[in-house]
């Protein structure tokens, strides 16, 4: 029982409440799409090394060779938000 509770989703994201991202326009389509794959801190951890055209790159990885089910009119959205507010 302890293993299958170790393995189980909840228990992977029960941190993300800690990890706030910047208050703007397009957090909220982050916040949906990115964390059905990965942590939020991915972003954080990400940020010093990727200007837009690196946020571009890296949610089209995400979307067309990870399969991300992200829509193709929030990916827009999303490569703004990442830039203004985690872009080097």
């Amino acid at each position: 029982a302890v293993v299958l509770a170790l393995s189980s989703p909840a228990c992977v994201f029960a941190d993300e409440s800690r990890v706030q991202l910047a208050a703007g326009s397009g957090g909220d389509a982050v916040s949906a799409n990115c964390v059905m794959c990965h942590s939020l801190d991915y972003i954080q951890m990400n940020s010093p090394f990727l200007d837009k055209k690196g946020w571009e790159a890296t949610l089209s990885k995400m979307v067309n060779a990870m399969g991300a089910p992200i829509p193709k009119e929030d990916v827009p959205l999303i490569v703004e938000y990442l830039n203004q507010h985690y872009g080097k």
